[in-house]
């Protein structure tokens, strides 16, 4: 996913970026600066507990009704985020990573809208973070109206890389920055159709303390608001979008907004032989799905040490099917239900390069069908990476048959 498209769950390569080069400067900022963290805290709980919401009259309603708009999605990686060009975020990487034909084929799938990943950091000005690029921004103006010009809705998702986000696990002046630019983007694109537009605030979280990303997300909420009083926000869980971390919180004070979880379990097979996170994983090939006791005994043996045979061997034990994965599924619905909010999942799949194609298929058609037996909207992960509905060799696009049958959709005439 994220030059193999290596999913977003996943550390990767961090981009240099504008902040990173900048500091805090003069000794009034720095003293400025120490008495931050304490009052941060307090206004988070002041903010969560006192001060409710301002927003317009109006119910969960709104976000039952345009979580319609994202029943069957796709995710556009390595596009705005997760670049891997050593030019980086370039005009000519924009211009051509993604075109109006690979849009045009995601309609013609039966995708009803685009997951777009946009890196905030190439546009991110450290201490003056409302400021956005004006280049920058056109340039994501184009591919956004791109999407809608196909009438598809679109997800403008915040998909930062890892420092980023450990920035914001620990730096309270840092969180503020990142709101100022969330207002700053969320009024820019506040004209556009509501109905189709939509600010996720997050991707995949990095905080091991959940309270504190409950926090941080309020006001990341507040400020998208703020910006754009009418749209549909996108929140989440605290650790890399899980589903056990979106069953954790209780929903915003805000009506308008959808709930997020990723769905990649087990990771052991969806990431069998990826290279960028638990390093037992690159050592799996042909890692079979469902599983049973027997049937991974092969690739447990490409496992050299006892603790990951092990895992394998769990894995084989747990009897991951379609029943596994709906109960997991079942409980994300369950916390819906008492809540009475909407939930999309907007990202799963299987890496392709070493897991057996067929069984790949069976478990994007189980995970699939589970969300869609609960009314939960979904984008898989990704157009055309690691992951990808598409192949794209020598300028070719070819959609991926199998993967297209599985997700419920259909490999489309050619384009004229």
């Amino acid at each position: 996913m994220t030059s193999d498209q290596l999913c977003s769950c996943h550390s990767e390569r961090s981009e240099e970026s504008l902040f990173a080069r900048s500091a805090f400067q003069g000794t009034t900022q720095c003293k400025r600066a120490a008495h931050v963290p304490a009052l941060f805290s307090f206004l988070l709980l002041f903010f969560l507990f006192v001060i409710p919401f301002s927003t317009p009259a109006q119910d969960s309603s709104i976000a039952f009704q345009r979580a319609q708009n994202l029943r069957r999605g796709i995710n556009m990686s390595e596009w705005f985020a997760q670049v891997y060009d050593p030019k980086g975020y370039t005009k000519e990487h924009f211009e051509t990573w993604d075109t109006e034909q690979d849009i045009a084929l995601i309609k013609a799938m039966g995708f009803d809208h685009v997951r777009l990943s946009v890196n905030p950091q190439p546009m991110f000005r450290r201490n003056q973070a409302d400021r956005i690029p004006a280049d920058y921004l056109g340039y994501l103006d184009s591919a956004v109206n791109m999407i809608l010009s196909r009438n598809l809705a679109v997800i403008i998702d915040m998909h930062p890389d890892e420092d980023f986000k450990q920035k914001l696990s620990k730096d309270d002046a840092f969180v503020e920055q990142f709101a100022d630019f969330w207002r700053a983007l969320a009024r820019h694109y506040s004209s556009l159709d509501p109905d189709r537009v939509f600010f996720e605030i997050l991707n995949e979280p990095e905080l091991h303390d959940p309270y504190r990303w409950y926090g941080i997300e309020a006001r990341l909420a507040s400020a998208i608001r703020e910006g754009a009083p009418n749209h549909t926000i996108i929140a989440t869980g605290a650790r890399w979008s899980d589903d056990d971390d979106l069953v954790f919180i209780e929903p915003l004070r805000d009506p308008n907004i959808i709930y997020n979880f990723h769905f990649y379990e087990p990771h052991v097979f969806t990431h069998q032989g990826a290279t960028w996170s638990t390093n037992f994983w690159h050592y799996l090939h042909d890692l079979p799905y469902p599983s049973d006791q027997q049937n991974v005994v092969p690739a447990e043996a490409l496992v050299p040490d006892a603790i990951h045979k092990l895992a394998v061997a769990r894995y084989g034990s747990d009897h991951w099917d379609k029943t596994r994965i709906d109960a997991d599924i079942g409980q994300v619905s369950d916390w819906a239900k008492r809540w009475n909010v909407p939930v999309t999942c907007n990202e799963f799949g299987v890496f392709r390069k070493f897991a057996p194609p067929q069984d790949r298929a069976t478990w994007i058609s189980d995970v699939r069908t589970t969300l869609e037996k609960y009314g939960i909207g979904w984008a898989m992960w990704d157009y055309s990476g690691g992951f990808g509905v598409v192949v794209k060799t020598n300028g070719q696009i070819t959609p991926d048959e199998l993967t297209l049958k599985a997700l419920g959709l259909h490999v489309p005439k050619p384009l004229t």
